[in-house]
């Protein structure tokens, strides 16, 4: 069946098939590499949300709570209310949650997750209590990032330890007897005490849906696969062009011409300037032409008796 088919034919098919071969190593061997590059992108827009968080942090920790806040009130409290802004965690939770509001950040989602919070809802669950467990068995490791499942869908995370570097939060987190009235009112005294100078108590977790991370590795993917479709339609367009130029006009012209010759409507040359293969065929059957006129005027001048 494939002898039969027309020489264009023949070619956008081979095309097509060399095209479908590279789509599919693409997909075999592509989809991991830009997987990796889509949480790398990922991961760098979280690190600098992170970074961005633990600059907030030292703000208040070193602006805030140890000086405006401690040079108009010492107690950290107002009419007996408890001063939430003297709070490093306090600070980029509300900061992140202000970023949250922005589209290109909605899906992120940022949690202090700690072993021993006064604050409730930062209790580290399981998969962060491991996660916490491991700054503290590892001081060394200052990074990690993976994914982690849920009901709900995968995660794809990135977290650093938290760390007790100044002196100043042993205010309120080394006994209850130190901490202002005014917290133990707030977040009573069971919990976020005994905590030590340089200790590591929680994470910082910045985490964001891994579907997130898969869509962009598709888009990529699809980006890949529309460059590599748009240039097998260049190279299509080119080599269709080439072939009907330079090989198929040629040849129907050929054919043509050889009619007229075998039927004596024509005794002129085939004219083809280039020397390719082509113009190499095309003097062979110029000189076979030559050659069958000379035979039939010898067949003319002795004929043969019956």
């Amino acid at each position: 069946m494939f002898q039969n088919l027309k020489l264009g034919v023949k070619l956008n098919l081979i095309l097509l098939s060399v095209f479908l071969v590279i789509i599919l190593i693409n997909g075999l061997l592509l989809s991991n590499i830009l997987q990796k590059n889509a949480e790398q992108e990922v991961k760098d827009k979280a690190l600098v949300l992170m970074e961005t968080m633990t600059s907030v942090r030292e703000y208040t920790s070193q602006q805030v709570n140890q000086g405006t806040i401690k040079k108009l009130s010492p107690d950290l409290e107002i009419d007996g209310q408890f001063i939430k802004t003297s709070v490093p965690g306090y600070s980029a939770r509300e900061v992140f949650s202000n970023l949250r509001e922005r589209e290109q950040y909605s899906d992120f989602f940022y949690k202090e997750a700690t072993l021993n919070p006064t604050y409730i809802p930062d209790k580290a669950d399981k998969f962060e209590t491991k996660i916490v467990e491991n700054f503290r068995a590892q001081p060394d490791i200052k990074e990690k990032v993976g994914f982690r499942q849920l009901d709900a869908g995968d995660l794809f995370y990135i977290a650093r330890p938290l760390q007790v570097n100044d002196e100043s939060c042993l205010v309120c987190h080394s006994t209850p007897d130190r901490a202002p009235a005014s917290q133990i009112k707030t977040y009573g005294d069971k919990g976020g005490f005994g905590w030590e100078l340089n200790e590591i108590v929680g994470a910082q977790m910045i985490q964001v849906p891994a579907s997130r991370v898969f869509e962009e590795a598709r888009r990529l993917q699809l980006l890949v696969i529309g460059i590599l479709a748009a240039g097998f339609v260049i190279a299509a367009v080119i080599l269709n062009l080439f072939l009907k130029f330079s090989i198929i006009t040629p040849l129907t012209k050929m054919s043509k011409w050889s009619r007229d010759v075998s039927t004596g409507s024509s005794d002129a040359d085939f004219e083809h300037k280039s020397n390719d293969e082509i113009g190499v065929l095309a003097a062979s059957v110029n000189r076979l032409k030559v050659s069958l006129e000379m035979a039939m005027n010898m067949l003319k001048q002795n004929p043969e008796n019956p």
